[in-house]
């Protein structure tokens, strides 16, 4: 990645004069997408793009009342404290190393992984891979505070317990699981009917989850991230923007493995799926599409620069998952760079 331009932490200095949230409920996904940009090489469109999207962005939300080490709790999942959250993991990075306050964070705010959307532990997924990567440069640790705090304010656990012990691979519990009664629903109201859709918390729990051995829980998380990934090419027309997530949460998960203790990846795994799972049952199509048409061989750098031009964030965000399965596939995998392409015809182009 280009870090030595200075790109990436001008575009997140400029972000963080913004809030993580726009009209309402919408999810600043600027951190993410210049990320993305920057990595693949496409960092002199950083700024341009920035100054279209920033156009939707608004104030930091004013700040309500300091939260401490003593009285977190209260304020976990209150989206009215989101600036106290930020401020107070600024000082919790600013004392400590940020590997820390990520180990002992983490596991806290883990269960909450489906709020927003997923779009803060998306946020954490690509701040961290920086952070590892290419150097921990202020406005970067800054990010990681600012990811946290959006996570911990919009803390939301599942409606319905996900305990996966069973043997399925992620292709075959994502191909098991049922779809809610009324997919036309935003996240939440589609998230409360998994209690009562029949057969989801089996399928949910038929995943398998190599508890004892961490190595094999990250293959199954990478195994997770590619199923994901070729399921949207057939079945993301069912909602394109938010099946996107399906994919680059766990993605986002699996990327921040190597800052983690051992000891916390299966959880992470368990948490990934569960809200994979989740979104796939509310907004998953029922019937596959036909196969991509011209799709052949793509070239990976040719499937980015198209994804640029589009413009979209979560096509942006969409494109950068997928090309990380096509990379880490030894054989090659045909269906991850299609699976990008289909966001591409799914999602609207910025205009």
């Amino acid at each position: 990645m280009d870090s030595s331009s200075g790109i990436l932490d001008e575009a997140l200095e400029r972000l963080h004069a913004s809030g993580p949230e726009f009209d309402g409920f919408l999810a600043n996904h600027g951190p993410m997408a210049v990320e993305a940009l920057v990595r693949h090489g496409q960092a002199g469109s950083v700024h341009r793009w920035l100054d279209h999207y920033a156009t939707k962005l608004e104030e930091v939300p004013s700040p309500r009342e300091a939260i401490s080490d003593a009285d977190w709790r209260a304020a976990l999942g209150d989206p009215r404290r989101v600036t106290d959250w930020t401020t107070y993991f600024a000082r919790l990075v600013a004392e400590r190393p940020w590997r820390d306050v990520l180990a002992e964070w983490w596991p806290r705010l883990l269960p909450g992984i489906a709020g927003a959307a997923t779009h803060p532990v998306i946020r954490v997924g690509h701040v961290v891979r920086t952070l590892l990567e290419d150097g921990e440069e202020a406005p970067r640790v800054a990010e990681l505070a600012h990811a946290l705090g959006y996570w911990a304010a919009r803390h939301t656990p599942l409606p319905v317990a996900v305990s996966p012990a069973g043997t399925a691979s992620p292709d075959e519990a994502l191909a098991v699981l049922p779809r809610i009664a009324d997919q036309q629903v935003l996240p939440l109201d589609g998230l409360a009917q998994l209690p009562g859709t029949p057969g989801w918390t089996a399928a949910a729990d038929s995943l398998r989850v190599p508890y004892e051995e961490p190595e094999a829980v990250r293959e199954q998380l990478a195994a997770l991230v590619r199923a994901a990934v070729h399921r949207y090419l057939d079945h993301g027309h069912g909602n394109g923007v938010l099946m996107v997530h399906t994919a680059t949460a766990p993605n986002a998960v699996l990327r921040t493995l190597p800052a983690l203790p051992r000891e916390l990846w299966a959880a992470s795994l368990g948490a990934a799926w569960a809200a994979s799972a989740a979104i796939t049952s509310v907004y998953g199509a029922a019937e596959a599409l036909p196969p991509l048409k011209g799709a052949g061989t793509l070239d990976p750098e040719d499937v980015f620069e198209r994804s640029a031009r589009h413009g979209d964030e979560h096509v942006i965000k969409m494109t950068d998952t997928a090309l990380d399965v096509a990379a880490s596939a030894a054989d090659g995998d045909d269906r991850a760079p299609a699976a990008a392409v289909r966001a591409q015809q799914l999602i609207p182009a910025v205009s």
